[in-house]
């Protein structure tokens, strides 16, 4: 299995210097992976990186206004973005206010008509039934990903996450397992059970480890 080209090597900390941006881009280079940053990072990706290019927007919270995502995601493209993970806004689906939920994808997902977008929904605040009805709602809005977590609220990618989002889609769209990723065991694991991302800080070492199973 090629894995490097289904990392997206992540920086998203916000005291983060312009240097480990840097790093971390060279570091992908090297290793084949993607990148995934926040847009006013994306230049410090050279015009020649050879991987996607990952911004996020409305993260992590996901709680602005639709319009300020819609010209995130815009602005981010123009910056050379190649792809889009937008945090969804949870508090939404909980209210069960699921038309201003799918339109906060929607709106997004038409904005950036050439690049996929992955609609991260925050598995750890979710029971399952929730889970299902936001993948549903997604891919309905046009996302081309269902991912797991931002990583800044609670709940980790699992293996039955995983697996319960890629039953939803099916074939609709595709998984993205980001949050807790650490070691290249996991990541296979998670690719074995439907992702076909994964996101994790640690994707240089994901890539490294997996050289060695």
């Amino acid at each position: 299995m090629d894995i490097a080209s289904r990392v997206d090597h992540t920086l998203l900390d916000k005291d983060a210097p312009a240097s480990a941006y840097d790093e971390l881009v060279d570091e992908a280079g090297r290793y084949g992976t993607n990148v995934c940053l926040p847009p006013s990072r994306l230049d410090r990706v050279p015009a020649d990186f050879d991987g996607e290019i990952v911004a996020v927007v409305g993260f992590p919270h996901g709680t602005t206004v639709p319009e300020a995502k819609v010209h995130e995601a815009s602005l981010a493209v123009e910056a050379g973005a190649t792809e889009v993970d937008m945090t969804c806004n949870v508090s939404l689906l909980k209210s069960g206010e699921y038309d201003e939920y799918t339109r906060d994808v929607r709106v997004v997902a038409e904005a950036v008509p050439d690049v996929p977008v992955k609609a991260i929904i925050e598995t750890g605040l979710l029971s399952d039934e929730d889970k299902r009805r936001s993948a549903r709602l997604c891919v309905e809005a046009g996302a081309d990903y269902v991912k797991t977590c931002t990583g800044y609220a609670p709940g980790e990618a699992t293996v039955e996450d995983v697996r319960l989002l890629k039953e939803t889609v099916g074939d609709e769209a595709r998984v993205k397992a980001s949050g807790g990723v650490r070691d290249a065991k996991e990541a296979l694991r998670l690719l074995d059970a439907g992702a076909s991302r994964i996101g994790a800080s640690a994707g240089d070492e994901i890539v490294r480890g997996a050289r060695d199973l």
